[in-house]
């Protein structure tokens, strides 16, 4: 594989029209501020650009490599639900059976209806059993501490978990199950159901069954990043790069919702597998129809996408198309309209709090993969070089 500054093209995209210069990406990473990146853009025959640009490490200067290590974080969700998937093909998972027959934890639901005067949770008895697919598809009423002043507000109440404890998923709803979208902690849950199914660890069950068979030999669980991995940012007051020691692996479980490291490259075959219907390379992982329902709308009427913020450090108010009523499916974000940078409707997509992000778009057989390093999650500066990205891959000037 080349290394920095490098970038290939396969032989079927000569023709095709699509800008790939490398001073249109130099230009948008330039203005973007971020301390590094690694950009791809691959389609269902191959990878057709590949290119690193800036730092592992903006403190000491160490080049960011097209073989760098990122933290994935929520990017993982999407693996994690293709996991899932295979046991639901299997018979071993039940989309629509109440999950608290394999976990008990969800076995009886509590909806938080709000907090007495002296601060005490104040909880109801759901009106109906949580199933994988509202895990699945964050309708579940799950949510996240820093989304939701609620939760943020329910652990100060009842003692704040460890990073990393099973404790710091477990939380009251915040509405019944099928009533409403929030982005969760649900697709933690659907990896421990994963586990409970297999009778494996998450990860272990993940490399037997979807990153061995698709050549992600860069992904994992880890337990400590190893010393080459890109570092996370934020900015300073001053404007300039600082080090920010936040690490979401290595905690009492594989957390399926945000615990994996990738190289680029690496999510690129899972992007490609997902554009292939399934396959990669000849290795089958899920069937087409499985594919097909993944990228199906699972939530209409609702409305997914939009996030809050409790915290705005770690990450700030985020809606991908705030003009679209954007759909989710079994895993992924859904666009029913035309994205303002070429992806086509219906196509996938989401991103990790680190600022990275991804889209599949299986109308037009190509999709991208941008990961950086910087907090918060939501920096304009790396949605504005995504976008440069996703127009190179479209041959789309700006």
């Amino acid at each position: 594989m080349p290394r920095h500054g490098l970038s290939w093209v396969t032989e079927t995209e000569q023709g095709r029209g699509v800008s790939m210069s490398r001073q249109v990406l130099e230009k948008a990473f330039a203005e973007s501020g971020l301390p590094g990146a690694v950009a791809l853009i691959a389609d269902r025959d191959g990878v057709r650009l590949v290119e690193a640009f800036g730092h592992a490490d903006a403190t000491t200067g160490a080049a960011m490599e097209i073989d760098t290590i990122f933290q994935i974080a929520s990017m993982t969700k999407a693996i994690v639900s293709a996991g899932a998937m295979q046991l639901v093909e299997s018979g071993a998972l039940d989309l629509d059976a109440p999950i608290g027959d394999l976990l008990p934890q969800l076995a009886d639901p509590q909806v938080l209806t709000g907090f007495s005067d002296s601060g005490e949770p104040q909880l109801r008895p759901a009106s109906r059993p949580i199933t994988l697919r509202h895990l699945l598809t964050h309708t579940a009423g799950l949510g996240y501490f820093f989304i939701r002043p609620e939760v943020l507000r329910y652990f100060a109440a009842t003692g704040m978990p460890a990073p990393g404890s099973l404790a710091s998923i477990q939380m009251p709803l915040l509405f019944d199950p099928g009533e409403n979208w929030e982005y969760s902690v649900a697709t933690d849950w659907v990896g421990l159901a994963v586990e409970a199914a297999s009778g494996k660890r998450l990860g272990q069950y993940l490399q037997s069954n979807l990153l061995d068979p698709l050549g992600m030999s860069s992904t994992a669980f880890l337990d400590a990043l190893p010393d080459d991995a890109a570092k996370v940012h934020a900015r300073t007051p001053e404007g300039d790069l600082a080090i920010q020691p936040m690490f979401l692996g290595g905690g009492e479980f594989d957390a399926g919702g945000g615990g994996l490291s990738s190289t680029a490259h690496d999510y690129g075959r899972f992007v490609r597998m997902m554009l292939r219907g399934g396959e990669l390379d000849g290795h089958r992982v899920l069937a087409e129809a499985t594919v097909a329902e993944m990228a199906r709308n699972q939530v209409a009427p609702l409305r997914a996408g939009f996030m809050g913020s409790a915290m705005p450090d770690l990450a700030q108010p985020y809606d991908t198309f705030p003009d679209q009523h954007t759909g989710w499916g079994l895993g992924f974000l859904i666009n029913p309209e035309q994205g303002p940078n070429g992806r086509a409707p219906g196509s996938l997509a989401w991103a990790g709090i680190f600022n990275s992000y991804y889209w599949i778009d299986p109308a037009n057989g190509v999709g991208g993969v941008m990961m950086s390093q910087l907090a918060p999650f939501g920096d304009a500066g790396a949605l504005g070089f995504f976008g440069a990205l996703e127009r190179t891959a479209y041959g789309i000037e700006a």
